[in-house]
């Protein structure tokens, strides 16, 4: 059973929190941030992470060498008695000794942070591992080992190597845990829709808390959700879902948005939308990078939601729909229709949008209706022409 168990190392936790006091426009956060940084360091006796982020020019972490000094020498003194087990096992044990003090060794430099020998320890361990279903767990820890710092080259071999191991025979568990590991990359380099049908997928089976924390995994899943899910699965897949609304009180300004979304309140839609960049995407490692992206999109997918049940609507009260002045949704509409975004047109001076594209439609559904019409006609005349002949 032991080889069931999945570490949680490295502490992604203290990346995340590096990454928000790398950021001075998160300062609001610093001090929190900082404190969980620390801590994190000290349950792990991270040494080496912990010199690296007080050595830099600009430090992100405080130096106390009288900490550094201490966390070295559990270091020095545990990495001595991993090494006097591996050569133990390696002169008198078997396959399976030797393969248990491998990635005792390898996990331990996973845990305090030692990225290049934690790869190669990682990659032997590998090497000399038997059990598929422990191979794949060593390949998912050098794929969270690629998450921790930011080296996608790693992520993607990681991943690629676990699909194909997977493929040969990978447990329920494993696979659920890989969709996990999959959508989070894809979500991480703008691929939302994909990504998110991985993160639905694995929704009412996750157990991959080692890389994400169960609020962060719906945080994910409903972000990329609200972007890409049509009405009808935005309200089966998300609002309706048991898994998102238990978690959903914890994260308030997600449940506002995909509600006010799908309730076409766009007002609140748009403050909401506002408070999402700031509190969920803006501080997270994954999401920061797409924040302007992910804003913009979702303006244009609520824009275009409101104008695609109406041929034409004032600037007016399409201002007063979103909350925003007349001037604010001329320049962003103008923006958007200009680059092909929204199907529609602004005539300035008597303040209208036209929905151009919204009038093809109409005029697809009355060229249908009179083809129907026009085939009832053809086929109650040949039933009137049968029953004349019948009787």
């Amino acid at each position: 059973m032991a080889d069931d168990i999945v570490l949680p190392i490295p502490n992604l936790s203290a990346a995340q929190n590096l990454f928000i006091l790398s950021n001075p426009s998160l300062s609001r956060l610093h001090d929190e941030a900082r404190e969980s940084a620390l801590k994190a360091i000290k349950d792990d006796q991270m040494a080496p992470y912990y010199q690296l982020a007080t050595s830099s020019s600009k430090p992100l972490l405080p130096l106390d060498s009288d900490l550094l000094t201490s966390m070295q020498e559990v270091n020095t003194a545990t990495l001595k008695s991993l090494d006097e087990t591996l050569e133990s096992a390696t002169a008198t044990e078997g396959e399976s000794e030797i393969s248990d003090a491998l990635k005792a060794r390898a996990n331990f430099l996973t845990r305090i942070g030692e990225k290049d020998k934690a790869i190669e320890a990682q990659k032997l361990a590998l090497e000399k591992t038997p059990g598929l279903g422990s191979r794949i767990d060593i390949v998912l820890t050098l794929v969270r080992i690629g998450y921790f710092w930011n080296d996608e080259s790693l992520i993607v071999w990681g991943l690629d190597r676990a699909e194909k191991l997977i493929e040969e025979g990978g447990d329920w568990d494993r696979r659920n845990r890989l969709k996990v590991y999959q959508g989070q990359h894809l979500i991480s380099n703008r691929q939302f829709k994909r990504g998110g049908e991985l993160l639905l997928d694995a929704l009412s089976t996750f157990t991959a808390s080692e890389l994400v924390s169960y609020n962060e995994f719906i945080s994910l899943t409903a972000v990329a959700g609200a972007l890409t899910l049509g009405r009808v699965d935005l309200k089966k897949k998300l609002i309706n879902s048991p898994e998102v609304n238990q978690t959903l009180p914890e994260l308030p300004v997600l449940g506002d948005v995909v509600k006010n979304l799908y309730e076409c309140h766009y007002d609140k839609f748009f403050h909401a939308l506002a408070r999402v960049e700031q509190e969920i995407l803006l501080p997270s490692r994954i999401l920061s990078p797409h924040a302007r992206f992910y804003v913009r999109e979702m303006r244009i997918l609520a824009y275009a939601q409101l104008l695609e049940s109406y041929r034409s609507l004032t600037l007016e009260s399409l201002a007063q729909a979103f909350g925003v002045s007349v001037d604010f949704v001329d320049s962003e509409l103008s923006r958007f229709i200009s680059t092909g975004r929204i199907h529609a047109s602004i005539d300035r001076v008597h303040g209208v949008v036209e929905t151009t594209k919204t009038s093809e439609v109409w005029g697809k559904k009355t060229l249908q209706f009179e083809q129907v019409i026009r085939q009832g006609d053809i086929l109650l005349n040949e039933v009137q022409r049968l029953s004349k002949v019948l009787y």
